[in-house]
């Protein structure tokens, strides 16, 4: 009877480390791993975008000017999911 009750103790203990391990390495993610995504042709980093800091919770918003048009991007911390809109002719993006 005491051996089935190591036995047991040892496969919780031995199942347990396993699951730490993979939720350790299953969390880098998209913010760990800056530029996995589309090919890109450069970088604007002449004006800062302007931040929108929602509570805990809620989506952060950016926006900035690319051209005559305003983009506005939300971010989510680590999740998979975010959006993008633009806005035509942006009377604030005319120099």
């Amino acid at each position: 009877m005491r051996t089935r009750t190591r036995t047991r103790y040892i496969a919780a203990a031995v199942g347990v480390t396993a699951a730490l391990a993979f939720g350790a390495t299953a969390c880098s993610g998209k913010f760990s791993e800056p530029f996995k995504d589309a090919p890109r042709s450069g970088k604007d980093n002449g004006a800062p975008a302007d931040v929108i800091r929602m509570p805990d919770g809620f989506s952060n918003a950016a926006s900035k000017c690319d051209g005559p048009n305003r983009v506005y991007v939300l971010y989510h911390g680590d999740k998979p999911y975010g959006d993008i809109a633009i806005v035509s002719n942006d009377p604030r993006c005319t120099k």
